[in-house]
């Protein structure tokens, strides 16, 4: 598959950061690098971005779009291969206090997507789902984990109301042997759905993969860390701009952010999520689902803050 990929919500989120030629900003999901290009376009000498990616391969095409930057006086890139809810020590290594600007996009590349790591179900490939060789794969999960606790993941996380059905296709398939292909996994979830579920526009196992490579990465956790970090790092009157694909990421996002603006740290702004024009959604169609919430923190003689509560019942 020919890798592609088109960032969504661009000209939205440069709107609502609205950078400065001499900020900080932070591009903590480099993906396929588009929106690291349009924010290293409107800083100027003065001014520093910091890209982030856990893929090694985001972090390289981030390289190749500040070496394309021909600018003389170009601002200062720190280009770092690790996962933003790290971003705390990042920044610290780094030696930078605060930053003006921080952009999460959570959605995966066209890129990540192409590459054989098992993220889709239209190709036979292996099992991973994971960014490099390390850690825990979607085949660990799906071979080793209780039939009722991979029910529960697959309905949690993917929000499939067959999740008994293919949690139980998939331990009978296991004993036959281990699912190692994503095709394997396709056909354990085809048996255990309805047909007229496989007649639908969305294909049957799409919930199942969302919620295996939502476990597989921790994206939840890695998210209202990264975000609570991000919030923390914001000088009075910077901007958190979070884009999301789905309702369980979103849900998070919104209740980080509902409780950040209770803790008197800053406002949505605007109070809705930013929506894609019909004209970007007919252009590229995994605009369709994305969702832009941003948030701007408190100047300073505004702060009254309280002590940030957390509520992560939610999923």
């Amino acid at each position: 598959m020919e890798a592609k990929h088109e960032s969504v919500l661009m000209d939205e989120v440069l709107a609502a950061l609205d950078v400065e030629a001499s900020d900080v900003v932070v591009d903590g999901t480099i993906g396929g690098a588009g929106h690291f290009r349009r924010l290293l376009s409107t800083l100027g000498p003065d001014g520093v971005i910091v890209g982030i990616d856990a893929d090694a391969e985001a972090v390289e095409r981030g390289r190749e779009a500040y070496a394309e930057d021909r600018r003389v006086d170009r601002p200062t890139a720190h280009l770092v291969n690790d996962n933003f809810r790290n971003l705390a020590h990042i920044l610290d290594r780094l030696g930078l206090g605060a930053v003006d600007a921080v952009l999460l996009d959570l959605g995966w590349s066209g890129y990540q997507v192409a590459a054989p790591r098992g993220f889709s179900f239209q190709r036979d490939e292996p099992l991973l789902m994971t960014y490099g060789s390390q850690g825990e794969t979607a085949a660990d999960i799906v071979n080793s984990t209780d039939e009722a606790v991979l029910a529960d993941l697959i309905y949690t996380y993917g929000e499939e109301r067959f999740s008994r059905g293919i949690a139980r296709a998939i331990v009978d398939a296991r004993r036959r042997g281990r699912i190692l292909t994503t095709g394997a996994l396709v056909d354990a979830v085809m048996t255990g759905t309805p047909r007229w579920y496989h007649e639908r526009k969305v294909h049957p196992a799409t919930k199942t993969f969302q919620a295996l490579r939502i476990a597989v990465n921790d994206e939840l956790g890695a998210l209202r860390e990264g975000m609570e970090a991000a919030l923390k790092s914001l000088t009075p009157g910077g901007k958190l701009a979070v884009i999301t694909f789905h309702s369980i990421e979103d849900r998070v996002v919104k209740n980080v952010l509902r409780d950040a603006a209770y803790a008197g740290l800053g406002s949505l702004s605007p109070k809705k999520p930013i929506l894609p024009s019909r004209a970007e959604i007919l252009a590229n169609r995994r605009a369709r689902s994305a969702k832009l919430r941003v948030f701007e923190r408190c100047r300073a003689s505004a702060c009254a803050p309280k002590e940030m509560t957390t509520h992560y019942a939610y999923v």
